[in-house]
């Protein structure tokens, strides 16, 4: 077969630069990838959302759209689907933060990537392949994941949104959620992202997590002017989905 690609995957940056970057950093450690993805939700809540896309710009990082970054580009109603009153808050703050040129990036992004061959295929997506905005939960029946995923060809789906890491089998096919590397909320205080290996009978998955300073990027947040910062600050510091927390200690 062709060369077999090493591929890390960071999902749900959101404008957290210090969390990029321990997640970079961790990652050349291992010994660096062939290719870098980021999987939406690139600047939302977060306090360097300018500075996090040019850091991806930076490494060539391939990127598509999550359903933050929709409703930073979002040029009606429609579009701004799924956004509560918070989000909508914000949304003209973080236009202002990364100016009109990366609005119109972020607007261009595609819903999906893929790689490998048609046979051993790896989709990349933001929450699902059909939708950016409906978590795929760990334990989701398969009257979900009929509906979510369907008649999806692609052997191997990579996706963030939820913010928490896992792998799942589903009728043959491998689900890996890459966790968040700027807000994890499985309890775990560390940046997440995932390395993907391309192999003749799969993808090898290895979840890894990275320190960062949360107390740097609290301050940020609260001097950064972002509206609702102490909300903000709250759930950085939480690290948890309060619904989850009979399951994360």
């Amino acid at each position: 077969m062709s060369k077999q690609l090493r591929i890390a995957i960071f999902s749900d940056i959101h404008g957290n630069l210090s969390g990029l970057d321990a997640c970079l950093a961790d990652l050349q450690a291992q010994g660096g990838a062939d290719i870098y993805v980021a999987a939406g939700d690139l600047c939302m809540d977060g306090p360097k959302p300018k500075k996090v896309l040019q850091r991806l710009q930076e490494i060539g990082a391939q990127c598509l759209r999550g359903n933050t970054d929709r409703y930073i580009g979002a040029q009606s109603d429609e579009e701004m689907e799924g956004a509560d009153a918070a989000d909508r808050k914000q949304v003209d703050w973080q236009r202002k933060e990364i100016g009109e040129k990366w609005v119109a990036w972020l607007r261009a992004l595609p819903f999906s990537l893929r790689f490998g061959t048609k046979k051993n295929q790896l989709l990349v997506v933001h929450a699902n392949p059909t939708s950016d905005n409906e978590h795929l939960w760990p334990g989701a029946g398969n009257d979900v994941l009929e509906r979510l995923i369907g008649d999806e060809p692609a052997g191997t789906i990579a996706f963030g949104h939820l913010h928490i890491p896992y792998v799942r089998s589903w009728r043959g096919k491998t689900l890996i959620n890459v966790s968040s590397a700027g807000l994890p909320k499985d309890g775990d205080p560390r940046a997440g992202y995932a390395i993907l290996s391309e192999r003749s009978e799969g993808w090898e998955i290895r979840h890894r997590r990275a320190p960062f300073d949360v107390k740097k990027v609290s301050t940020q947040l609260a001097d950064s002017g972002i509206p609702g910062s102490s909300d903000l600050i709250s759930t950085l510091r939480r690290h948890r989905y309060k619904r989850l927390k009979s399951l994360i200690p």
